[in-house]
């Protein structure tokens, strides 16, 4: 090598050498262990700054919905409504071992931890990259926070957020505030949002009847839910699930909140399969819609209910409830054929059935169904209701203490004439309504007038009481004051607007010896914000038990007695009760009740396309229905399986004359002017023959007019009971002439 080689040689390694030194200057411990420092310091202040920018926002609005519970009284579920099936309930309500589950299932150091987890979030990184699963990662307050005031996104920024807004929760919520909200905002599967969903969805019982088993179940599911649903896993789905259950029992165990010897004898609760969850349709929607109004009632206003997160528990009773419908479906749905027929569409149905004790409205019938006829004929008052009007009168001459035009007191034994269009004595609006099938019954007693529902007397009684004053009462005993109600002699026969409900509500009433009944469907009604009070539903005394108990005298002749017009819903129980077919024949009713139990039945005819009123002629039975045929006969068999171990009940009256029979207008002639109008009288009606017994439902009505009446009276037996049981069928009704009610 020559010498200028040698001399470039030793000068690149010169350079080579002043470089390599250069480069070790830079990158000493020292500068690279302050350049990480300062980075450390940089990422911290920008995260400072962050936690001051970030504030903790509103909660998001999917996280704040909910579902309105509805139960029956039992506390089973009757549906949910809302977009969201989530029920937000108390920490308080979920058994302490259930909630452990889920710290031992995702934070075991929940309860120590400031709310985030670095070490869990690198280590959730790397599950998902390996396939085990996307939970682990974020502690129990960041998973809050994410279902609650954030989204599910997969982003940095997102990322970022959830850390400076868990640290600001932690530091300003309680662990247990933390993870209730954790526990409800959870997706469990099966559309459940919150574990009050959940328990129900898979296991149909409420949270706070769930085991530590179960809770182990519920809490694994958050890992995967529709992967480790035990319904639709496939095997692998299955023995992951499996494996994190043991997971999640043995890490309580480890953390000393589950003994080892409690731990041992588990098995694995497999879940029940899935279920439809209940919708509006059948008589639900009716009933959701009762209990709503009643709550607006209350003050609780239907954006209230739309806005969720209610539990309302009805008053009525399944049992009671799946028996009402099966009597309208067996006594009249089975004898419409509402395609094929269009007059067999017109007919609807309704009944509202309350305990006269209590108040309670054990069983409603509302339609069809709700997706089918929503406007719930159980509670409409669009329709009169003709002749169940009756007694109110009678009530109100009883209270009163009402007499006659010519000074007789008035109670069961007053005589009045009874012969069809009578003219009304005393009376600024003539009126001279016509007796069904335009019969005169001559003398007749108030009992029996009832008990044949006369129109005459009862025209006559409530000018002798005064239409404002019968309307007072009515308005007492609950009825609502509608426009239709005229204060007229009409009013007699039941010619304002009213409801199966407000009609049960009367009649409990008279059942409950006259202190005041208001029927009400909610038991209770709960929310997080705020409770609802129920309904007072049995109030103070609005009639003298001696007037209600006399009322209810007099309805019992209308079921026991040969006469009466509902002797179809007689049966081996004390019942008492009344009829009534409106103008036209537009509805037929029948309310009745035994001491334990008042149900109102009505028919109504509605064209099906435009909802206008129409006859029931020629539909469930030829000619006119009446309300002791199709309406008794639901009532009968609806009472019968509804009235259990209260059949032996018996009324316990207080009457203030106990009622006598009219002596035979043929055996004498000298009847005083106390005992009979001045109206000469004729001879009283029997019912036509029969074999049948008023302990069966009565044959439809034929459509022609009855023969001419007979001083006969029809024979009587005993019944089991010990009460009068006719042995023959009721008084024909047959279609009304224009202008006719009953």
């Amino acid at each position: 090598m020559g010498r200028a080689e040698a001399r470039r040689e030793r000068a690149r390694d010169a350079r080579q050498s002043r470089k390599r030194k250069g480069i070790r200057r830079l990158f000493t411990w020292k500068k690279m262990l302050g350049t990480f420092l300062g980075l450390c310091l940089l990422a911290l202040g920008a995260f400072y700054v962050v936690y001051l920018m970030v504030p903790v926002p509103k909660a998001n609005a999917q996280a704040q919905l909910q579902s309105n519970v509805y139960k029956y009284s039992d506390g089973s579920i009757l549906t949910r409504t809302g977009t969201v099936n989530r029920e937000i309930i108390p920490l308080e309500e979920i058994p302490e071992q259930v909630r452990d589950t889920f710290v031992a299932a995702e934070n075991k150091t929940f309860f120590q931890d400031s709310g985030i987890d670095f070490k869990g979030t690198a280590r959730g990184v790397f599950n998902t990259v390996t396939g085990k699963g996307k939970q682990g990662g974020s502690t129990i307050t960041q998973q809050y926070v994410k279902n609650y005031y954030l989204n599910q996104d997969q982003t940095l920024s997102r990322k970022l957020r959830e850390l400076v807004i868990s640290l600001k929760v932690d530091g300003n919520r309680s662990k247990e505030e933390i993870l209730a909200g954790y526990i409800n905002t959870s997706y469990y599967g099966r559309g459940a949002y919150g574990i009050q969903a959940a328990a129900q969805a898979y296991y149909g019982i409420d949270a706070a009847k769930l085991n530590v088993a179960q809770g182990a179940y519920l809490a694994a599911l958050l890992q995967a839910p529709n992967q480790y649903d035990w319904a639709i896993a496939s095997p692998t789905g299955k023995k992951l699930v499996t494996e994190r259950w043991h997971y999640v029992l043995d890490n309580m165990v480890e953390e000393n909140w589950l003994d080892a010897s409690a731990r041992e004898p588990l098995t694995f609760p497999e879940p029940r399969a899935p279920r439809a969850a209940p919708g509006m349709a059948g008589q639900i929607g009716y009933l959701v819609e009762a209990a709503n109004n009643e709550l607006a009632r209350q003050g609780v206003s239907e954006e209230d209910i739309k806005a969720g997160g209610w539990t309302i528990t009805l008053n009525i009773d399944k049992k009671r409830q799946r028996t009402l419908e099966k009597a309208v479906d067996r006594e009249l749905e089975t004898k419409l054929d509402r395609k094929a027929d269009k007059k067999d569409a017109t007919v609807q149905a309704g009944a509202t059935s309350v305990d006269p004790e209590t108040g309670e409205v054990v069983a409603l019938y509302g339609g069809i169904g709700a997706t089918e006829h929503w406007l719930s004929n159980a509670t409409r008052r669009d329709y009169q209701p003709a002749s169940t009007f009756k007694p109110v009168v009678f009530a109100a001459a009883l209270e009163n203490e009402a007499r006659t035009q010519d000074a007789r007191p008035i109670n069961l034994n007053t005589v009045y004439d009874g012969d069809t269009k009578t003219p009304v004595k005393g009376s600024d609006i003539p009126f001279n309504p016509r007796n069904d099938g335009d019969r005169s019954f001559g003398p007749i007693t108030v009992a029996r007038a009832t008990e044949g529902s006369v129109n005459s007397v009862y025209a006559q009684m409530i000018v002798d009481v005064g239409p404002k004053e019968t309307k007072e009462t009515a308005l007492d005993l609950g009825m609502r004051d509608e426009p239709t109600w005229v204060e007229q002699p009409a009013m007699s026969l039941g010619t304002m607007g009213a409801s199966t409900w407000d009609m049960a509500g009367v009649y409990a009433t008279f059942d409950n010896h006259g202190k005041k009944v208001t029927p009400s469907i909610v038991k209770s009604a709960e929310h997080q914000l705020r409770e609802v009070a129920p309904v007072k539903s049995v109030g103070g005394q609005v009639l003298d038990r001696d007037t209600a108990d006399t009322v209810t005298a007099a309805l019992e002749g209308v079921v026991e007695k040969p006469t009466g017009t509902g002797r179809a819903a007689a049966g081996p129980y004390d019942a008492a009760g009344k009829t009534g077919t409106s103008e036209n024949n537009r509805s037929a009713w029948y309310v009745g009740f035994t001491p334990k139990l008042v149900t109102a039945v009505a028919l109504y005819g509605e064209h099906p396309e435009d909802g206008r009123q129409v006859t029931l002629n020629n539909t469930v039975n030829e000619g006119r229905a009446n309300g002791g045929g199709v309406p008794a006969a639901i009532w009968r068999a609806y009472t019968t399986g509804a009235i259990g171990g209260d059949a032996d009940a018996r009324f316990d009256l207080k009457v203030k004359e106990p009622a006598r029979d009219l002596p035979d207008p043929t055996a004498s002639s000298t009847a005083t002017a106390e005992e009979t109008p001045s109206k000469s009288a004729s001879q009283e009606p029997s019912a036509p023959s029969s074999s049948q017994s008023s302990s069966a439902p009565a044959t439809e009505p034929p459509a022609t007019p009855t023969p001419p009446p007979s001083s006969a009276k029809p024979p009587v037996s005993q019944s089991p009971t010990g009460r009068p049981t006719p042995t023959t069928t009721t008084t024909t009704e047959p279609e009304e002439p224009a202008g006719f009610r009953r």
